[in-house]
């Protein structure tokens, strides 16, 4: 790390874990990465850390079933974290009930994390899930920064027609709540993303929504 900034070309796998109890120890600065199970999480994290396969990428939803943890500057003090997916998996319910208390406890319990980047197909934004994990962030006043991912699907006009709706829905929670357009495939939005982890994992103040 150097002048508040963090080279995420750093990072590297930590470990899985399936619940809050395994998790590693609840102490340093890390980032979590939510998102529906197509909405690009995986693409979006391999893109941030210009890593082909950090976070594994998959054609069948919902395969990521655990938590996990990327250490950033080979210093495990500074982490960041893929979250389950969540929507399309086609698993028993009962399955999905687990993955959704495990998200939870993590949620509501962790005391080391910093910020949620929460990953919205730019195509398909503020879905029930998105407006779960909004919802969440409003209860625990946890920074939240939008990733309107796939934005190079659309043309650059209607990109940004979908970016200025979204921020209007979310007009009420515009001190917390913070969006951005991002590409994987063109790597739209890198820096802008980069630097509001930055802001949340070097405790700076200077994030501006």
């Amino acid at each position: 790390m150097q002048d508040g900034k963090i080279n995420y070309q750093t990072a590297r796998f930590l470990i899985s874990a399936p619940r809050l109890a395994l998790c590693p120890t609840d102490t340093g600065a890390e980032v979590a990465f939510a998102g529906r199970s197509n909405a690009g999480k995986s693409s979006a994290i391999n893109t941030l850390t210009q890593q082909k396969a950090l976070a594994r990428t998959s054609k069948t939803p919902g395969r990521t079933q655990l938590i996990n943890f990327f250490t950033l500057a080979n210093d495990e003090a500074y982490r960041l974290v893929d979250l389950p997916g969540y929507g399309f998996a086609k698993v028993p319910d009962q399955v999905k009930l687990e993955w959704q208390r495990h998200l939870s406890e993590y949620l509501y319990q962790r005391e080391t994390l910093r910020g949620l980047m929460l990953v919205m197909d730019v195509r398909h934004p503020l879905t029930e899930f998105d407006q779960m994990m909004l919802g969440w962030a409003d209860e625990k006043a946890m920074p939240v920064h939008i990733l309107l991912t796939k934005a190079d699907k659309l043309k650059p006009g209607a990109a940004k027609s979908s970016l200025l709706a979204v921020r209007r829905q979310l007009a009420e929670w515009e001190d917390l709540v913070s969006v951005q357009l991002f590409s994987a495939l063109k790597r739209q939005g890198v820096d802008e993303a980069c630097a509001r982890m930055d802001a949340w994992l070097c405790d700076r103040d200077d994030a501006s929504t």
